[in-house]
């Protein structure tokens, strides 16, 4: 059933509820995205609820100080923990977000016309989130629960890039199942790739558990570090080349999806690849060049795979794609991050502010492209 456009409040603002913090190793990561959309969203055009998730999964109501959030002097930010409780209506006919406290009432919190979901990695951006989402009948910033989960785990996200005709690396899957059952086998699968091979929890982002590989030796422990993480394991054969990357905007009801630039990573210092710490707690190590200094035929290749993979694998709002130059030329597809990094400092943000579109007025896109589609089948 079609949606009616999201009404105003009486402000004339829309409110939206920024959702951050989560469950999974990027808890931090999310806190960090929060206090840059806190400190960057027009408050002229929208009322702002920040509700955090705990480490331990309860929804919290919390003060809008981006400060508190920030990661500075390398302290990685957390959500406080809190009595109270914040519910989601579980059902159609109200937007009202209620506030449950032991012995209490409970008292509303506000009504919401779209959540931003400012979460990375499992049990937010691997399709769970939305799911509530779309039981609660609330518009929502980003892709849907099919896409989200399926871009998540990279073992099918591999998948549908092969059934989409788009070129991958050689790569190979070890489930906990085959990893107890039969540990030879897998290792057997792994040593069939060239060295060196990238071990990933195969539902993890922010390069959180991977490990650059180069000794056959140092195998078994990759592996078992990954699944810390993650029980499922996704092993890759490490590609020569440069790390190309292009953000994806649109889609559905807005029309072919908009690319963006193609930006490059370069990365420096003492990280052989673009790690955690290199990410977020050693920016001087990384530089991003945007647009990429490489020929016209690559730049068109890689924003055409990049639209095609984001249409094939049904996603919505944002996504970033990255992709390899090989040493001979070749553009190969890695992944589809369906909620990249946020900060005006990533990737995503940047390659968007290099093709004319600034911070801001990203936020702005994504929640008018959250408000104009419909909740349910589309």
């Amino acid at each position: 059933m079609d949606s009616q456009p999201a009404p105003q409040t009486e402000s004339g603002r829309t409110t939206v509820a920024l959702v951050f913090g989560g469950r999974s190793a990027e808890h931090a990561i999310s806190c960090a995205t929060a206090a840059s959309v806190l400190r960057a969203i027009d408050r002229d055009r929208y009322d702002v609820v920040p509700i955090g998730i705990t480490r331990e999964g309860r929804w919290v109501q919390v003060a809008d100080d981006p400060a508190r959030l920030e990661i500075t002097d390398g302290r990685l930010p957390e959500v406080p923990d809190s009595d109270s409780t914040v519910v989601l209506p579980l059902g159609t006919g109200s937007n009202l977000v209620t506030v449950t406290e032991p012995g209490e009432v409970p008292r509303a919190l506000s009504e919401v016309d779209v959540v931003f979901p400012l979460l990375h990695g499992p049990f937010g951006e691997d399709g769970t989130i939305q799911g509530l989402l779309e039981l609660a009948d609330i518009r929502y910033v980003g892709c849907g629960v099919l896409a989200s989960a399926a871009m998540m785990d990279k073992a099918f996200m591999k998948a549908v890039f092969a059934g989409a005709g788009l070129p991958i690396g050689p790569y190979t899957v070890i489930t906990d199942l085959q990893w107890q059952r039969d540990r030879a086998a897998a290792l057997d699968a792994v040593h069939s790739l060239a060295f060196p091979v990238f071990v990933k929890p195969a539902r993890a982002g922010s390069s959180v558990g991977i490990t650059r590989v180069d000794d056959p030796a140092e195998l078994v422990a990759a592996i078992e570090m990954a699944r810390e993480h993650d029980p499922k394991v996704i092993v890759e054969a490490g590609i020569s080349g440069r790390e190309l990357e292009c953000g994806v905007l649109g889609g559905h009801g807005s029309g072919s999806p908009r690319v963006s630039e193609v930006g490059e990573i370069v990365v420096g210092g003492e990280h052989t690849f673009y790690d955690f710490e290199a990410k977020y707690l050693d920016e001087a190590s990384v530089a991003l060049s945007c647009p990429a200094d490489v020929p016209d035929t690559v730049r068109d290749e890689i924003q055409r795979i990049a639209a095609v993979a984001f249409e094939a694998a049904d996603c919505e709002g944002l996504s970033r794609v990255d992709c390899f130059l090989t040493e001979s030329g070749e553009v190969l597809l890695n992944e589809i991050n369906t909620m990249p990094g946020f900060t005006p400092y990533s990737m995503y943000p940047q390659v968007w502010a290099a093709s004319g579109v600034s911070y801001p007025e990203l936020i702005d896109e994504l929640i008018t492209l959250a408000l104009e589609r419909r909740t349910g089948l589309r």
